[in-house]
């Protein structure tokens, strides 16, 4: 089984960079963001698989064709930017996503007001938000009319022991044939691969991946894990990779 990490297009808060002034809990994309997010669903769907080892026909019965990647399936982080981003996958590839809980970015929703608020939670969107806004996705149990994150910041310790649960989840899937796209976040992605490579909890983020950014591993049925690329933005114009 192949495992494509893709993260978000250009939110509204990663175009402000450092600065704390108007940004917002739960971000939309760009204008920017929405055409990366189209980019890379084209690329998943159409675009050529670069992937050096075996032609993936070869390798879990896909299309013999040179184009497109094979995407089975689509999982989706719950936060407004990472749906937005599955959406524009699920156009090109036809895959309705899934959305899961367990691969939002570290920290969860919320906002630092500064002193004397500090840092508050917020819920994210509801579910009868989602299903108005994405159509067709499929929803957890755990996304309710009270909104999914129920909180103020998650610790690295949380953050970290859902990247675990997930990594099992994908082992456990080790011995089928598909290829998912994982539609989530710079820091969610940086602990997958922590967790992938066996590093502790406290290990800091250090890899570098830029927006709509596509990171494969593939999953072996004996167990064995294999990192094939990590941040691939070929798909984009030099211009659109921040």
């Amino acid at each position: 089984m192949f495992l494509y990490l893709v993260r978000h297009g250009q939110s509204s808060n990663n175009a402000l960079g450092d600065s704390r002034a108007n940004r917002v809990c739960d971000p939309p994309l760009t204008e920017l963001g929405e055409r990366q997010a189209e980019l890379v669903g084209r690329h998943l769907a159409r675009g050529i698989d670069r992937d050096p080892a075996k032609p993936y026909d070869l390798e879990c019965g896909g299309p013999k064709s040179p184009q497109g990647h094979g995407i089975t399936a689509i999982y989706a982080s719950p936060m407004r930017r990472a749906l937005q981003t599955a959406q524009a996958i699920s156009r090109q590839t036809g895959i309705a996503p899934r959305v899961s809980l367990d691969i939002h970015e570290h920290g969860g929703i919320y906002l630092d007001h500064g002193e004397p608020r500090g840092i508050v939670g917020y819920p994210g969107l509801k579910r009868s938000e989602v299903l108005s806004g994405f159509p067709g996705f499929e929803l957890p149990d755990g996304l309710s009319e009270d909104g999914w994150w129920h909180g103020a910041l998650e610790s690295r310790q949380d953050a970290h022991a859902r990247a675990v649960r997930f990594l099992s989840l994908m082992r456990r899937r080790a011995a089928e044939t598909g290829r998912i796209a994982v539609v989530t976040h710079a820091g969610f992605t940086n602990l997958f691969l922590n967790a992938v490579l066996g590093f502790p909890a406290e290990t800091r983020d250090f890899f570098h991946i830029s927006n709509t950014g596509v990171t494969l591993i593939r999953f072996r049925a004996d167990g064995d894990v294999n990192l094939r690329y990590v941040n691939r933005v070929e798909f984009l114009p030099p211009e659109m990779i921040v």
